[in-house]
């Protein structure tokens, strides 16, 4: 039996509540919670079924596509030179017959012809069959030495090859403007695509370059006459002079404001996620999501909604501004779309099968299973009958996805029994 953990102290904010029933070995050995109470890990992935028999034709038809481009190359060539071989030793098979059926030339009366005639035919089998015998331990040696020729050859004829695909995986968005192939050596084929993946490399070097400067434009762009009228808008508030509709209008722009400025920062951070990752370090996610709530917090007591934790110790390694930020974004959408009084979130963080797992569950109306998977899309909410916005744009699952994709994560969703939603993030360990 696994061993009963030690209690958490309880928090001095009355928004936290911790979960103290801590899942051991994956949430396996521990019953499923009421439809009301937290989520439990959904625990590692189920076993794949076993795998159906497969006859022995269907092995032999998919051996080819299993077997690698060398050593089909070095098949080939051993079965050419085994053909060739084979070919000649037959030439020689019947040249050896001729050979001594020419040697015994002469006219001899009828008994001699006829012993010697016995004699001519002994000698070619024997001739034959020797030939046979030493050719057959011959074509062995020659026909391994053939293999590893053969296996020499392809290896050197794939060596373009292999440095193109030792090329591509080097490359990414940091490293795209200097890292090329360069194959030195005759225009052939080969030399002709290494030559058109590096154009093509340099014209995609290029577009990011374009979509670099495109992102830093529109950051200073944008933000700037937003900024403005967010001053503007509290400078005019402040008039003492201003009329109660004048100052109703001021907030109801500043509202807007604010949503166009919240917009703007999901699209560039969207944008920013969607790219390869420029910081990679160690990152406990404990702390990660304990900076998350205690930033979500304010917004949690807002809305009347309480928050319970468990966190334990969860290593990956990433960039920790992202993956503080899809923290935060997940649960201000448990937040938002929480029970209208009363609404509860939970958070549990700890290792599964060796990988950092974030889980965050909400109560709240019930979400179609048919509709769980869109959600991640950008702009997309719950409720297309919604006119209003004024729960958020649509982004925050968004930028979800790409920041635990771009650190070589999942992250799945499922209806929560009773209401509301799960969120299971899972990001590699380190």
């Amino acid at each position: 039996m696994s061993e009963r953990p030690e209690r958490r102290a309880e928090p001095t904010h009355p928004m936290i509540r911790p979960h103290t029933e801590v899942l051991a070995s994956g949430g396996r050995d521990r019953q499923p919670p009421p439809p009301t109470g937290p989520p439990a890990w959904d625990g590692p992935p189920p076993p794949h079924p076993a795998p159906l028999k497969v006859s022995a034709r269907e092995r032999m038809r998919q051996l080819p596509h299993q077997v690698s481009i060398r050593w089909r190359l070095t098949l080939t060539y051993a079965a050419l030179f085994f053909v060739a071989a084979l070919a000649l030793l037959l030439v020689i098979y019947v040249i050896v017959g001729w050979a001594i059926e020419a040697a015994w030339i002469g006219s001899y009366n009828p008994e001699v012809q006829e012993v010697l005639t016995k004699l001519q035919d002994a000698a070619i089998d024997a001739a034959r069959a020797e030939l046979v015998r030493r050719s057959v331990m011959v074509l062995i040696g020659m026909g391994l030495i053939a293999m590893i020729l053969g296996y020499v050859v392809a290896d050197r004829a794939l060596k373009p090859v292999a440095k193109m695909t030792a090329t591509a995986r080097k490359l990414s968005e940091s490293n795209l403007a200097h890292q090329r192939i360069d194959l030195k050596g005759p225009d052939d084929e080969l030399k002709e695509l290494a030559d058109t993946f590096d154009e093509m490399l340099t014209r995609l070097n290029l577009a990011f370059d374009s979509q670099r400067r495109f992102v830093a434009n529109a950051s200073h762009e944008l933000r700037t006459p937003l900024t403005i009228n967010r001053t503007v808008l509290e400078i005019a508030l402040t008039d003492p002079e201003a009329s109660q509709d004048l100052k109703a209008l001021g907030r109801t722009l500043l509202e807007v404001n604010a949503r166009n400025e919240k917009l703007i920062e999901g699209l560039l951070l969207l944008a920013r996620s969607e790219r390869e990752l420029a910081v990679r370090k160690p990152v406990d996610v404990k702390d990660v999501a304990a900076t998350a709530v205690e930033q979500v917090l304010p917004f949690a007591e807002e809305h009347g909604v309480t928050v319970t934790t468990d966190l334990a110790r969860a290593g990956t390694v990433g960039d920790p501004v992202l993956l503080e930020r899809s923290v935060s974004n997940l649960l201000e959408n448990a937040v938002k779309y929480n029970l209208p009084e009363s609404g509860k979130v939970w958070i549990q963080v700890g290792m599964s099968d060796g990988g950092a797992v974030v889980q965050v569950a909400n109560t709240g109306q019930h979400v179609p299973a048919y509709e769980v998977n869109s959600l991640f899309e950008p702009f997309r909410r719950l409720h297309a009958d919604r006119v209003d916005s004024a729960k958020g744009a649509g982004l925050g699952l968004s930028i979800v996805r790409a920041v635990v994709q771009a650190h070589g994560g999942s992250v799945t969703a499922a209806p929560r029994e009773g209401g509301g939603l799960v969120v299971t993030v899972r990001l590699p360990g380190r």
